[in-house]
């Protein structure tokens, strides 16, 4: 039987562009109001449902289990032909997310 959950929250980033693989310590923790059964495979999908910051952000999951997950919103970074790179700051958007088991 596959539950689903659902939420929103408004999320900014101060901070700049993550590039270290596993670093989770500027993301955003967020629980789900009922914990999924244990043991249960967990996935999240997110939606930025506002348009507050002209430049594209980009968002971020780790650590996604039973209990919640950590999120970090910050713009796209590129280092493509044109060299254009983002400093990672963004400012408030609404991110939507659903959760459910498979």
């Amino acid at each position: 039987m596959s539950m689903i959950q659902t939420g929103r929250l408004e999320l900014s980033s101060q901070q700049p562009v993550e590039t270290k693989s596993g670093n989770t310590s500027t993301f955003t923790q967020v629980d789900y109001p009922t914990p999924f059964p244990a043991g249960s495979t967990v996935i999240v999908q997110t939606t930025v449902q506002t348009f507050n910051g002209s430049d594209t952000p980009g968002i971020r999951l780790a650590d996604v289990n039973e209990t919640g997950f950590l999120i970090r919103i910050n713009e796209l970074y590129s280092t493509g032909n044109n060299g254009v790179q983002s400093d990672g700051t963004h400012t408030t958007e609404t991110v939507g997310w659903t959760a459910y088991t498979v």
